[in-house]
């Protein structure tokens, strides 16, 4: 009996699947964060640190979700920095002071995000061009487009964007709202859904899964195109939170997306990921930078420690410590007893 696509996929199994090793390392990272902070630095953890805390990594939450779809395809993007940066420009110009030009803006920014998201899926899906060289002469022509809109020249936000992207509700920050909400309907369209399982399907054996007749290079391609309307969302949510952002603020959110991916436990090789577990990372890695800038630290120390995270995230999901262990006792097991 041949074994369709539809068949595959309703074949996989269904049981209770074990808890995420990277959701447990990302949670104990967390709780050992906030203690380290009451201990160290208490500036780091005050109610107004918190608060003003919350909005920036809601941001790379979300924007470290569009980076785990496309690595889930065993890709990488290096357009987020000119992805962002020019939702905003467009976003924060084209509006200018005036709110009623808000939505307006707001869909021709998203119009943008979606065809950069169908041109690097073409670029890597269809015409399988290296996803480091495609990205990244994206991100190059995103850049001249930055500079085209704005002229390197920053503009204040409106009003209404302000109250929605940077306002409270409730005594919570409106972006973790969007964060909260992005990350459920990800997770749910990703892991609840038969387009979602063959996406993963996908990412997890290419050939495995063309065998039984799912669209690889669609899959592929659809991975950027949703990335980019994350991308879309936090771009939007970033042009609220600043008062007046400048045309490369986007600068920060390419290796924060992808050390957040790595320490959400997401292989670089393509597979399942844990979204939620991506969204924690981003409130660590966010949380860290305050915690090292609480400290007294210049801005230089707060990148290499970025780095450092993201160093000790793929040790810590792609080094094989048995293997090590045996390597480092001079490759000797254990002979048993002889009775």
């Amino acid at each position: 009996m041949t074994m369709t696509a539809d068949t595959a996929v309703a074949a996989a199994p269904r049981g209770r699947r074990p808890v995420s090793r990277g959701l447990v390392t990302v949670l104990v990272a967390l709780v050992g964060l906030f203690a380290a902070g009451f201990l160290v630095a208490p500036s780091s953890v005050s109610s107004g640190a918190i608060q003003s805390m919350l909005p920036f990594a809601s941001v790379l939450a979300i924007v470290a979700l569009g980076q785990t779809l496309v690595v889930m395809q065993g890709g990488i993007d290096l357009s987020v920095p000119g992805s962002v940066s020019l939702v905003i420009v467009i976003i924060t110009h084209e509006a200018y002071g005036d709110d009623s030009k808000v939505l307006p803006a707001a869909l021709a920014a998203l119009v943008v995000a979606l065809l950069v998201g169908v041109v690097n899926g073409f670029l890597i899906g269809r015409l399988g061009l290296n996803a480091i060289v495609a990205t990244l002469g994206t991100n190059a022509l995103l850049y001249a487009a930055v500079l085209a809109v704005s002229g390197g020249t920053p503009r204040q936000t409106t009003d209404l964007l302000a109250n929605i992207a940077g306002g409270t509700s409730f005594g919570i920050p409106n972006a973790v709202y969007f964060a909260v909400a992005a990350t459920a309907l990800t997770t749910l369209l990703v892991k609840r859904t038969v387009a979602g399982r063959r996406f993963e399907a996908v990412g997890s054996n290419g050939r495995a899964a063309w065998a039984t007749g799912l669209k690889v290079q669609r899959h592929r391609a659809g991975g950027y195109v949703a990335a980019q309307s994350l991308y879309w969302l936090g771009g939007l949510l970033l042009a609220g939170i600043l008062n007046k952002p400048t045309a490369y603020q986007g600068d920060a959110y390419l290796l924060a997306s992808v050390a957040a991916v790595v320490l959400g436990g997401t292989s670089l090789l393509g597979g399942r990921g844990n979204l939620v577990a991506t969204a924690l990372a981003a409130l660590f890695l966010t949380q860290l930078d305050q915690f090292v800038l609480a400290l007294g630290v210049n801005f230089a120390v707060k990148t290499l420690v970025q780095a450092a995270a993201f160093a000790i995230g793929v040790a810590l999901y792609t080094i094989d410590w048995g293997a090590l262990r045996k390597k480092l006792s001079g490759g000797r097991t254990p002979v048993p007893a002889t009775p």
